[in-house]
């Protein structure tokens, strides 16, 4: 992340030079809540929208577009001209657009289910990293909302506290290597949850673990006293010993592999740029690094070695993600665009799949390899048809920052974290498994 976590005031003050366009449109939009039904307001779901309503034309965030002196389209047209894309390379965007294949757009491989916005989804600097958004199953994801760790259940609608970083948090067991006396009012710049195991990055180098089946937390530890210790991405994985690890790439350049069984860090690689996305593929051998510079590396696992770099983007990356195959990956950027690459052949790119208005910051594959999603900074996530060459995809379109996105481990499901000061909220969507797709509901 390029630019260090620093005065509140600066950051905000760019965050809303990132976001808004005409200032008159922005407030009205804002405003527009405050004048939905009073029946709207009953209880917790008073904005919710289900897959029937959006059918019966409802907006899917529940914007009353007919309240409104600007339609949807017309506002629209004004994000895409006025939004502003944050570049450390000036024009990256615009010079990678030659490169870029042409894909077509109108598939349903996604339907949306429901906008769920009893569930704030929020982030803490536009600059972030969008990892906050953990699906464990088709009805289950975890979200950061605010400094709480929040678990959401599709299947009853119902939200529970996982963890609250608000105050002090100190592991409840002692371990080597935990810091025993904890943290306190940590935020928590990126999250991951796998095999029971959540695990919270911080933006002072903080890490933070919990066991999901018992209470309190086990392990906390700091990456570094670097000034610029931003915990970028957590990936955890499980080692062929059978134990438990992750992977924290740093602000501070470093690539820190933990283990969980022995609660000690195992390995720790430097590289010559602040580290903001780290992935293993699957067999353990390879990690792809990205960060800030403009080409990134494939790297030994193990020694940190670098096996092949990446040349190809423009600007500095953010995201990273391994096919299934492990044969191919993709690095997403400020460039605008996500490069696939094929491990069998690393001199240029296989593909280059554009976005519409800002930086590549999450990309994921579902686990059967069939799809790729990619999210964009706001109001945009792309789902690829990543099995049939990335020729067609279904574009998934809203109004807000993405705080992450994240498929169910079964495929079956989609949820995307929207943070917005009015329409802040949770969208899920479902897989469809026939050719009688009902039309896009956008």
């Amino acid at each position: 992340m390029s630019q260090q976590k620093g005065d509140d005031t600066k950051y905000m003050a760019d965050e809303h030079e990132m976001e808004d366009v005409d200032d008159d449109i922005v407030e009205e939009f804002r405003g527009a809540d405050s004048n939905v039904d009073e029946d709207d307001h009953l209880n917790d779901k008073m904005a919710d929208t289900t897959a029937a309503q959006a059918r019966k034309g409802r907006d899917i965030q529940g914007i009353p577009w007919e309240r409104l002196s600007i339609t949807r389209e017309k506002y629209r047209q004004t994000r895409l001209e006025q939004y502003k894309n944050y570049e450390n390379i000036p024009q990256s965007g615009e010079a990678s657009e030659k490169e870029c294949k042409t894909t077509r757009k109108g598939g349903m491989y996604y339907e949306f289910r429901r906008n769920s916005r009893s569930v704030k989804s929020t982030i803490l600097h536009f600059q972030q990293l969008r990892n906050l958004v953990w699906a464990t199953s088709k009805h289950d994801v975890y979200l950061m909302s605010h400094y709480k760790v929040i678990r959401w259940s599709s299947l009853t609608c119902t939200k529970s506290e996982v963890l609250n970083v608000s105050g002090h948090v100190a592991p409840c067991e002692k371990h080597p290597g935990s810091l025993l006396e904890g943290f306190s009012n940590t935020q928590v710049s990126t999250l991951a949850v796998k095999d029971r195991l959540l695990v919270l990055g911080g933006f002072q180098g903080e890490l933070i673990c919990k066991n999901l089946d018992r209470p309190g937390v086990f392990f906390c530890s700091r990456t570094t006293d670097d000034d610029n210790a931003v915990t970028n991405s957590i990936e955890i994985y499980t080692a062929p010993s059978g134990a438990v690890h992750f992977w924290a790439s740093n602000n501070d350049s470093g690539v820190r592999d933990f283990d969980m069984e022995k609660f000690q860090l195992s390995k720790h690689f430097c590289f010559p740029w602040p580290v903001n996305h780290t992935s293993l593929s699957p067999d353990g051998k390879l990690l792809v690094v990205v960060g800030d510079n403009r080409d990134g590396l494939l790297v030994d696992s193990g020694t940190g070695k670098t096996v092949m770099p990446l040349i190809g983007h423009l600007d500095f990356s953010f995201a990273s993600a391994w096919h299934p195959d492990g044969l191919t990956f993709a690095t997403g950027n400020q460039d605008k665009t996500c490069r696939i690459w094929d491990v069998r052949n690393l001199s240029k790119s296989v593909a280059t799949l554009k976005g519409n208005i800002g930086a590549i910051r999450s990309i994921r594959y579902t686990s059967d390899g069939q799809f790729l999603a990619m999210a964009e900074p706001a109001d945009f996530v792309h789902v690829y048809d990543a099995k049939n060459g990335y020729e067609k995809e279904q574009e998934i379109d809203f109004f807000g920052e993405i705080s992450g996105i994240s498929f169910s481990p079964d495929t079956e499901s989609l949820f995307i974290g929207v943070w917005d000061r009015t329409y802040a909220s949770l969208l899920e969507y479902g897989r469809c498994w026939n050719n009688s797709f009902p039309d896009t509901v956008v």
